[in-house]
């Protein structure tokens, strides 16, 4: 079976993804903080008749991500799909305008998400590349593409991740590696709203987009979504 890991795995898109790419075959590593809720997302899986596996580790312990990685690769034979999106809540509670941001503010950001994608990456990249075949998504608001400042440092830190993403893929494509790495940006709140006048969506509507670049788009290094 392939295997896709997500990291950030949560009951809104995370759960979403793991249904699309499980109704298609797919068996699932799911990586969050939390056992216990990371438990219940198997047990949701499992009843639907989606092979999942729950791997503890927390994005800002770097090794501690790799090494979840590396237990979901050997558990299942491997892994085929990355998908990263620590995104369902903001990596700190504290959001920012530009005048107001302090150095340290986004600094916790870029640990969040762009340093959290590099180790993320560099754990499953190599044998994907020994394969000469594999999938590396990752998610962003859209804020990284059309800024808003009241999300200045949330903002600064999903660019240089959507920045590095689409780097990646044009790395990959130009050497012909077989490996497709993409960004997708979602322009809305996600199952409730988070920000006021951003529209909500269901997680069930941004899922295909995953899929889509997995399977029919791998030449395209970005998707946003709009509802």
């Amino acid at each position: 079976m392939p295997v896709l890991a997500i990291v950030g795995a949560g009951p809104q898109l995370g759960l979403a993804i793991a249904r699309t790419f499980g109704s298609h075959g797919f068996d699932v590593a799911l990586i969050a903080r939390n056992r216990t809720k990371l438990d219940e997302l198997v047990d949701t899986l499992g009843a639907e008749g989606i092979t999942a596996a729950a791997f503890p580790a927390n994005v800002l312990d770097r090794a501690g991500l790799t090494q979840a990685l590396k237990e979901a690769a050997t558990h299942f034979g491997g892994i085929d799909v990355l998908e990263y999106s620590p995104v369902g809540t903001f990596g700190i509670t504290t959001l920012t305008a530009p005048a107001e941001t302090d150095p340290s503010e986004v600094e916790f950001e870029m640990n969040f998400q762009l340093y959290g994608a590099i180790a993320a990456t560099k754990a499953v990249l190599p044998t994907m590349r020994e394969t000469g075949a594999g999938t590396l998504l990752y998610t962003t608001g859209a804020g990284s593409i059309w800024p808003d400042p009241r999300v200045a440092n949330v903002n600064a830190a999903a660019a240089a991740l959507r920045n590095w993403a689409m780097n990646l893929h044009k790395e990959l494509a130009d050497a012909d590696t077989g490996i497709q790495a993409a960004h997708v940006g979602i322009d809305s709140s996600i199952g409730v709203s988070v920000i006021p006048g951003l529209p909500t969506a269901q997680p069930e509507q941004i899922a295909p987009l995953y899929w889509e670049l997995h399977t029919t788009q791998r030449d395209e290094a970005e998707r946003v979504f709009r509802p």
